[in-house]
């Protein structure tokens, strides 16, 4: 009479542990595989890595939002053209449409 009510399962692609209840289907618990620590020098190394990459991304933001401006003006003028173009027509709420 001595079931086992719970499961262990090895997650195949993070190798964590995983404790299931076997009735209800319930994650009882959850133990990430140790990892082993890294030496000083790699440490540095992936430290190094992370600041390349974030200046990396900091300048791309920075080069895109100097054109920001240009590039809303571009939108608003192509709305306006649009506007006037079809200026005839009357506005049609999509939300009215049923």
């Amino acid at each position: 009479m001595a079931q086992s009510s719970k499961f262990t399962i090895l997650c195949p692609c993070c190798e964590a542990t995983l404790t299931v209840d076997a009735q209800t289907g319930v994650l009882l618990s959850h133990e990430e595989k140790a990892k082993p620590l890294a030496s000083f020098d790699e440490m540095v190394k992936g430290l190094d890595k992370q600041k390349q990459m974030r200046e990396q991304i900091f300048a791309q933001e920075l080069s895109s939002m100097k054109d920001r401006d240009r590039i809303l003006q571009e939108k608003f003028e192509e709305a306006k053209k649009r506007a006037e173009k079809d200026k005839d027509k009357p506005y049609r709420n999509p939300l009215d449409i049923d």
